[in-house]
């Protein structure tokens, strides 16, 4: 069911509603188990199969960071954090995330930095952002001005800016459970917002002021300059790249999907010039109970990704299932639909695409995930790509062949090679099409 508590607000009519004085917290859960066994369970049971139960997890950190709101009036340094929402396209919400104190508070909104840090770790940092929320087009984004004009200005920042936010209430506590996004602090409607002056980053400057030059360009261009893919995804979102008249607002979830899109698929191209690597190879990784592997293989690009969520995770919940499995795949000359497993697959594709495009090498890569019990709630897609990244740095084992390659990988894994193979094309196709060079005298 989409949610598991929802505002009482929303079921009585909406002139009573705005008489009433908004609760601190409420809690939305996307996917949850049935309300009649979370209602028996009550997060002390765990009835739902989770080692810890990930509502009161949630609740419970941003009841920690909620504690140090005390007024409709936050100051301290945004990292900075600037959201842009998708409900009620085209007319949409922007804001400012902000924590309530100063400091070096970057680390709040930068999943590079969060790898090895734990779930409560990183629900501590998102849950600190509190969230102000104003209306605006999406068509605005070329005017700018406003509230707006200055969320683009902090998206060009090279470190945290002391702010100041006023909103039209006390800030409470949406709790939301995503793949595709960190989870997100306390939020309310913004009056005003200040910022101190903001030492801009020159080269997304010179992208925003350059009306003609096409947003993949710009995002292509800043990336190959050093630009982090948060940064990127931040100005992105705010519609700060590309021809003027056609600069959109994107909203957040849309953006970082769009990015980790954009700038994998320039790197395939360019790793479609070089020649192929010349052994199997075998990557694995493990992070917030996410275990990873990566077969690379000598042959021309193709690409797969293979999501298994166990019993009592977030997409499993029922204890007593098997594994659920979920990939799609592209061969050399790409894909042209979305692909069902979502935003993870461009996650991982750039990570891959990266690593190949450093090596000056081309490969087939297929990656599997095994994601067990203790990832107690979805924390975004970063945790693929920061992941799977720092899996590609590492020294991988080398094979001569795919049967060696596979042997090793299934010691990694748990769940075995046969319910792989069952689920990944790129398997079958090594394993049973034979090459037309078998062929040849």
């Amino acid at each position: 069911m989409p949610l598991a508590v929802k505002w009482l607000k929303d079921l009585i009519p909406p002139k009573l509603a705005s008489e009433l004085e908004p609760p601190v917290l409420s809690i939305e859960v996307a996917r949850a188990p049935s309300s009649s066994l979370c209602l028996l369970c009550k997060g002390g049971r765990m009835l739902c199969g989770k080692l810890r139960c990930p509502i009161i997890a949630k609740a419970q950190s941003l009841a920690r960071c909620s504690a140090r709101i005390e007024s409709e009036r936050i100051e301290g340094s945004t990292p900075p954090g600037v959201f842009v929402g998708r409900i009620g396209y085209p007319k949409v919400y922007v804001g400012p995330m902000v924590p309530p104190y100063f400091g070096d508070t970057s680390i709040l909104d930068e999943p590079e930095l969060w790898v090895g840090k734990t779930i409560n770790e990183i629900m501590d940092y998102r849950f600190s952002l509190v969230r102000g929320k104003v209306r605006a087009s999406v068509f605005d984004a070329p005017s700018g001005g406003g509230t707006l004009g200055l969320l683009q200005e902090l998206a060009m920042s090279t470190s945290p800016i002391d702010s100041e936010a006023v909103f039209a209430r006390r800030p409470r506590g949406v709790i939301t459970l995503s793949e595709d996004t960190p989870p997100f602090g306390p939020s309310a409607p913004l009056k005003s917002f200040r910022a101190a002056e903001v030492k801009v980053d020159r080269r997304i400057e010179k992208a925003f002021y350059d009306r003609d030059l096409r947003a993949t360009e710009a995002v292509v261009d800043l990336y190959s300059e050093g630009v982090s893919v948060t940064k990127l995804q931040r100005a992105f979102s705010l519609g700060m790249f590309g021809v003027r008249s056609r600069r959109r607002l994107v909203p957040t979830r849309w953006s970082i999907t769009a990015v980790d899109s954009i700038l994998s698929q320039a790197l395939i191209d360019e790793v479609k010039q070089y020649d192929t690597i010349d052994e199997y190879r075998v990557y694995s990784f493990e992070n917030l109970d996410n275990l990873y592997v990566a077969i690379l293989m000598p042959e021309r690009w193709s690409f797969e990704w293979i999501e298994c969520w166990f019993p009592g995770t977030t997409w499993n919940p029922d204890a007593g299932a098997s594994p659920a499995m979920m990939g799609d795949h592209e061969y050399y000359w790409g894909r042209t639909t979305y692909p069902d497993v979502g935003g993870c697959y461009y996650a991982c594709r750039l990570a891959v695409a990266e690593r190949l495009s450093r090596e000056r090498r081309q490969a087939s890569a297929l990656v599997l995930r095994e994601i067990h019990p203790g990832y107690i709630l979805p924390v975004g897609v970063w945790n693929v790509r920061e992941s799977v990244r720092a899996m590609l740095r590492a020294e991988p084992k080398r094979f001569d062949d795919l049967q060696a390659a596979l042997n090793h990988a299934c010691s990694k894994l748990t769940v075995p090679l046969r319910r792989w193979i069952e689920s990944s094309e790129l398997l079958k196709r090594a394993l049973f099409q034979r090459k037309i060079t078998e062929f040849s005298p």
